[in-house]
């Protein structure tokens, strides 16, 4: 079966990668930085300056649209990209980092890397435990099968499971999309961050097939699985060695690290993904973070 994305690596300087990132709606130049449209915009910015600016790809946030206006309404638009009135490619990100941070820890500064390990608690990252609730109200419960949370609008009761986020992203519509994943806070121990990666591993395997299942999707959309294993090198190799040997159609490299160990993370985790496919780095933003990526 023809995949509906493909990646062609063009010219390579160290382990820097200049590449076609090919998708239903274009072609992406790679590396490209991706604005971050939440709720299928970006704040401040028309769709048309957007491209003017050079922006080649937009993604969404799987959490907000389910919530608001809910991913019929957008897919009964015409999809994503037809609903926000963007004509290039799109992505989608699971939720799953949204239904941390606007769950168990809403209300705090919630970061998925840690700006210094001496104040990275003082922060306010924190991670799921087997019932949180914050100081808000907000609650979410993590178990091997999914997470049930609040609504930070209005308080009310979901649940997301990688069958769950796979079926709210296959109609939202994007090129691309994320498996469901936990993505912890950096300062979270080796025991833990080692669970949350087997997690997200038998999490992904389940996004893999509920998307694999669905065969109009197969042709219209690709799906990404993610690393994780937080600021431990031997975690990200082992999680990166186990995400490439699935039928991924890329991969993300999740946040959870401190700036110090932003670098050994990606250096653990890079060699062991397959050199003929792309790769995203989640939550990163800072042009020298940005430079960091490209260069490992």
């Amino acid at each position: 079966m023809t995949k509906p994305i493909s990646f062609e690596v063009q010219t390579r300087a160290g382990r820097a990668r200049a590449g076609l990132l090919t998708t239903p709606h274009g072609v992406i130049q790679t590396p490209a930085f991706v604005p971050v449209g939440t709720k299928a915009n970006v704040k401040g910015v028309s769709p048309e300056a957007l491209k003017n600016i050079g922006a080649q790809v937009v993604l969404a946030n799987t959490y907000h649209l389910y919530l608001q206006p809910g991913e019929e309404i957008v897919k009964d638009a015409g999809g994503l990209g037809t609903f926000m009135n963007w004509q290039g490619p799109t992505m989608t990100d699971s939720g799953g980092f949204q239904v941390f941070s606007l769950g168990a820890a809403f209300g705090k500064t919630i970061t998925k890397i840690a700006k210094g390990e001496e104040n990275a608690r003082d922060q306010g990252v924190a991670v799921f435990d087997e019932n949180v609730q914050s100081q808000h109200g907000q609650l979410a419960i993590i178990d091997e099968e999914g997470v049930t949370f609040t609504s930070h609008h209005d308080g009310s009761l979901h649940r997301f499971t990688p069958e769950r986020s796979v079926e709210i992203q296959h109609a939202l519509g994007a090129d691309m999309f994320f498996a469901f994943d936990e993505c912890t806070s950096p300062t979270e121990p080796y025991e833990y961050q080692r669970d949350a990666m087997n997690r997200t591993h038998k999490w992904a395997e389940r996004s893999l097939k509920a998307h694999r299942q669905n065969l109009h999707a197969n042709k219209t959309q690709g799906i990404f699985g993610i690393v994780q294993g937080g600021r431990y090198a031997d975690l990200r190799k082992e999680s990166a060695k186990e995400i490439a040997s699935m039928d991924f159609d890329g991969f993300g490299i999740g946040g959870s690290f401190s700036k110090e160990d932003m670098q050994g993370a990606l250096q653990a985790a890079i060699p062991e993904l397959t050199e003929d496919k792309p790769r995203h780095f989640l939550g990163i933003g800072e042009p020298g973070d940005v430079l960091l990526g490209i260069e490992e």
